[in-house]
């Protein structure tokens, strides 16, 4: 923990994407923790909330803005398009102001009350890093718990360093936020990043409710994709399975090449023209997957080395700050 005098400064990052149904009340219940929190002493008066607004189309940032103008402890940055969440999770953290910052989505799955239990961990303990992890999957769906810990299982399985049934609900001090900075990959899996970090850490348990208001911004397509970009950004084992494969089955038509010499040698004759098409096609087919996953690693090397700017920031709102085209 950084050696100060007197309580940190809190900065609460809230991505948003298209959220008008359910900001009204997050922000409600958001500045009602944090007034307990600077009451308490836990945290000092410049704390805030900034929301982050990921090229909304609807009326999300209008309503950051209004806000920012009523609440001093309301704060808004717009990027200038939709970069995607981790992006814009990202954007907050390396764009806000604060001592500590925490993250967590507008959708008010997320136990608001743990804030406070990562703030104690942080002051107490000197963690860097606290991590929010759901105690149960009660609330979802038997597939969405067997594939969500499945796939938490995979990326452990992979090598893939991970905290188990956690999402992006944490909080991490300024030096944490530092060395998260210094990451530059394009294809953000912040899952993945913090934990590299390597600072103390400690987890806090919740429960996560049902969304509150308005439709999720992760449908399964977009699951599927974060899940995969987790895969192919940490790991590189998919191309090694891609090699033992490629060696099996080679040693595997070795030996049916032996079998077919065989077989003509000594007059034997052998009437298989449809399994000869099934393997086939199961080659074929294997070594269409296999140029794919060899793509896919290309392509992020691609857009990797183009470094090309992750987001621009379009407006900032709120206390000490003003819009950039002033």
């Amino acid at each position: 923990m950084d050696k100060r005098s007197g309580p940190p400064e809190l900065c609460i990052v809230v991505p948003c994407y298209n959220e008008e149904e359910v900001l009204p009340e997050a922000q409600s219940r958001l500045l009602n923790e944090l007034s307990a929190l600077v009451a308490d002493g836990l945290v000092n008066n410049a704390s805030h909330i900034l929301f982050v607004d990921d090229g909304s189309k609807d009326q999300t940032w209008s309503l950051i803005e209004n806000a920012s103008r009523t609440e001093p402890q309301v704060r808004g940055l717009k990027l200038s398009r939709n970069r995607g969440h981790q992006t814009a999770v990202l954007a907050g953290l390396l764009e806000g102001q604060g001592d500590i910052f925490i993250s967590i989505d507008a959708d008010l799955q997320d136990d608001i009350t743990a804030i406070r239990q990562m703030v104690i961990s942080h002051i107490e303990d000197g963690t860097d890093v606290v991590y929010g992890v759901r105690a149960g999957r009660s609330s979802d769906t038997a597939f969405k718990r067997f594939t969500a810990e499945g796939y938490y299982r995979l990326l452990s399985a992979l090598g893939v360093e991970i905290v188990f049934n956690h999402a992006d609900y944490r909080l991490m001090s300024q030096r944490a936020i530092s060395a998260l900075g210094e990451y530059r990959e394009v294809h953000l899996f912040l899952r993945g990043l913090v934990p590299l970090i390597g600072f103390k850490t400690a987890t806090i348990e919740y429960d996560r409710s049902e969304r509150f208001a308005g439709e999720s911004k992760y449908p399964l397509r977009k699951m599927l994709s974060l899940a995969w970009e987790g895969v192919t950004s940490f790991s590189a084992k998919p191309l090694r399975i891609i090699s033992i494969a490629g060696i099996v089955i080679s040693m595997l038509a070795f030996l049916g090449a032996l079998a077919a010499i065989w077989a003509s040698l000594t007059g034997g004759t052998v009437e298989g023209w449809a399994s000869l098409v099934v393997a086939v096609a199961i080659l074929g087919g294997i070594q269409l997957l296999a140029i794919g996953l060899i793509g896919e690693y290309l392509g992020k090397i691609y857009n990797e080395v183009k470094a090309r700017p992750r987001y621009f920031v379009d407006k900032i709102v709120g206390d000490e700050s003003q819009t950039l085209d002033d």
